[in-house]
């Protein structure tokens, strides 16, 4: 629509005759995009992008649409005779368009006081959607029901949990073959890393080829969580490739993530990626050009549009990458930077920092993962410094020295989550201390006190003719999933009974919301498991300045499910005593010692050989 309609002479001069024209981008404003797109589902039973939105100048839609082309064709309305219809209909008929705007808008804040009551937290809400998960998994190319396939990565994160914590070897099955699959694809840019945003078909060979920095923080965040629960290095490998091409292509100098790269270049999707045998063969010389070809399914007749998608769908030795082949792409890779150019969307979003955040300090497994966790922190210290405000609310976006738009739950939510992946790999109370902020500003400015949930955009902020709130785990969780998540892990990190309190109302929220399918609600269900499942607590205290080594080691090498860690030193005790009063109860002494709580219960004092014995 962008290049036949509003770049359009006829277009533009009949929308500025009659109309006010306003672009939304939907990544800056989530909430003007969620409460039209509302209105599109309400009104057409479908929604999607382009969102085309006719309403009157008291925000009230009605008209609602996506794609139109520039003229009627082939049934579909064209935008210059819709806009015509409209026009006349406006001044002959003004009531009528008036009637509609105040119908939908009416049910569009009755849906939103619709509640569903409250359901009981139970594991067997837990498996219902694993349940659902087996019946659309495709056991032939891995993920979940039909093209276009989504890597919908928090999907993957709540099936490893389950298949840990219910020994449930089918459901961590179905994780790793379609992290292996998506891996084998096109979807997965094999020379420069990375994934797509989604697989036009079931193989995931052809993508959309745009690269969104959302998409790939959860999944190198996912494949990081396979590989701490199987310990095969193929996922730690793939999730450096995903982090690696971020830290080369989405960062800023100053530390923080651009969006992502668009699918065009040169007006044509997917050119950047696309290669024939000649063009390898030219780069490659003729002996390696033939090996590479074979390995990465590069043929004469093409996968895609008579061109080649490298991929690995039929190698069989896919988990395997020789030097050789490493140096190939590495060559093949600055070729294809300077044959064609992808455009840079360099927007820099607090939300979507927050999960590369989180992503990068997961990193820190791996061996050598002091690269991505320095990458976490000088991201955080982007926002820190970028994104808050003196009063410690966020801004939504940052772009080329300016900032703008009052944060929305998404970004307190997710940068939250951020944080307190940043303090569990470092321990490092200022990172607590900072997540307890955002969360209290959360609850604040976002906080349903009657019903429950959160709203998407804040108390104070312009507001819009409905508020909605989101549960829906869609391409990412939900503001309110990964609120629940974080809640819970503040509970426990902090002993306090507010954030417990809160806990329980947020998912007695989103479980009476979950209804009859509880799959479209992983992330929810991931936090609630924080309930269903027992949980760990350890305080260490320690006379040294620095945190025992032996823990941090235990921490990046086991995986423990609900497991939280507070370490006291002469350092952080007055900050701690702040973030967790409870620690006041526990003295530093001349050795490290350790205590273990279970079910509000600690253990007496131990040493570090005895708590390795009591969490196995």
């Amino acid at each position: 629509m962008a290049h036949e309609s509003f770049e359009d002479v006829q277009v533009a001069e009949l929308l500025n005759q009659d109309y006010v024209s306003i672009k939304a981008d939907r990544e800056e404003r989530p909430d003007i995009d969620a409460v039209y797109m509302g209105a599109c589902q309400m009104l057409t039973g479908s929604g999607g992008w382009p969102l085309t939105i006719l309403m009157t100048p008291e925000q009230k839609p009605f008209y609602a649409g996506t794609y139109l082309p520039k003229h009627t064709h082939y049934g579909t309305i064209g935008l210059i005779e819709l806009l015509n219809q409209v026009i006349k209909g406006w001044k002959e008929d003004r009531e009528k368009l008036l009637h509609t705007g105040n119908v939908i808008t009416r049910q569009l804040k009755n849906q939103l006081e619709k509640t569903s009551g409250r359901q009981q937290l139970s594991k067997e809400v837990l498996e219902r959607g694993r349940d659902i998960f087996r019946k659309l998994f495709d056991e032939k190319w891995g993920g979940f029901g039909r093209a276009p396939k989504f890597p919908t990565s928090h999907n993957l994160i709540f099936l490893l949990w389950y298949s840990v914590l219910e020994e449930d070897n089918a459901a961590q099955d179905m994780v790793e073959y379609t992290l292996q699959q998506m891996y084998r694809g096109g979807i997965f840019d094999h020379i420069g890393g990375g994934f797509s945003r989604y697989s036009t078909d079931e193989m995931w060979l052809a993508p959309h080829f745009e690269k969104m920095l959302y998409d790939n923080a959860l999944l190198a965040y996912t494949y990081l969580q396979t590989y701490t629960v199987t310990k095969k290095t193929f996922y730690a490998e793939t999730a450096k490739k995903i982090m690696n091409y971020v830290l080369r292509e989405l960062t800023h100098k100053q530390g923080g993530f651009f969006c992502g790269q668009d699918a065009d270049s040169e007006g044509e999707e997917g050119k950047y990626y696309v290669f024939t045998p000649d063009e390898i063969k030219k780069i490659l010389g003729e002996t390696k050009g033939k090996l590479y070809c074979r390995r990465y399914g590069i043929t004469a007749e093409g996968n895609f549009e008579d061109k080649n998608i490298p991929n690995l769908i039929f190698a069989v030795d896919y988990e395997e990458e020789e030097p050789v082949y490493q140096e190939m792409s590495q060559r093949l890779y600055r070729y294809r930077v300077f044959r064609t150019e992808l455009h840079l969307d360099d927007k820099i979003l607090t939300s979507w920092n927050g999960l590369m955040i989180a992503a990068m300090a997961k990193a820190c497994c791996l061996e050598d993962g002091e690269r991505y966790m320095k990458a976490a922190e000088k991201a955080q210290v982007f926002i820190t410094e970028n994104l808050k405000e003196a009063d410690g609310r966020l801004l939504v976006r940052w772009r080329k020295n300016e900032a703008g738009h009052k944060g929305q739950l998404d970004d307190y939510a997710f940068y939250s989550w951020g944080l307190i992946e940043l303090y569990q790999v470092t321990l490092d109370v200022k990172y607590l201390i900072e997540a307890i902020e955002i969360a209290g500003k959360m609850e604040e400015f976002f906080g349903d006190e009657a019903e429950g949930g959160f709203y998407l955009y804040a108390s104070d902020s312009e507001q819009l003719i409905s508020r909605p709130k989101e549960v829906y785990d869609g391409a990412i969780p939900s503001g309110n999933s990964v609120a629940a998540y974080v809640i819970g892990k503040l509970a426990k990190l902090t002993g306090e009974s507010r954030w417990q309190k809160l806990w329980d109302k947020q998912i007695s929220f989103l479980m009476s919301r979950s209804g009859d399918y509880p799959a479209g609600y992983s992330f929810a269900l991931l936090a609630a498991m924080e309930g269903l499942y027992p949980s760990k607590e350890v305080i260490c205290t320690t006379k040294k300045t620095y945190f025992p080594q032996e823990l941090m080691e235990l921490l990046k090498e086991k995986v423990f499910f609900n497991l939280t860690v507070i370490v006291k030193n002469p350092i952080n005790e007055a900050t701690l005593l702040n973030a967790a009063p409870y620690t006041a109860n526990y003295p530093i002494t001349s050795e490290d010692t350790y205590y273990l709580c279970q079910n509000n219960t600690c253990s007496l004092p131990m040493d570090f050989a005895e708590l390795v014995k009591s969490l196995h």
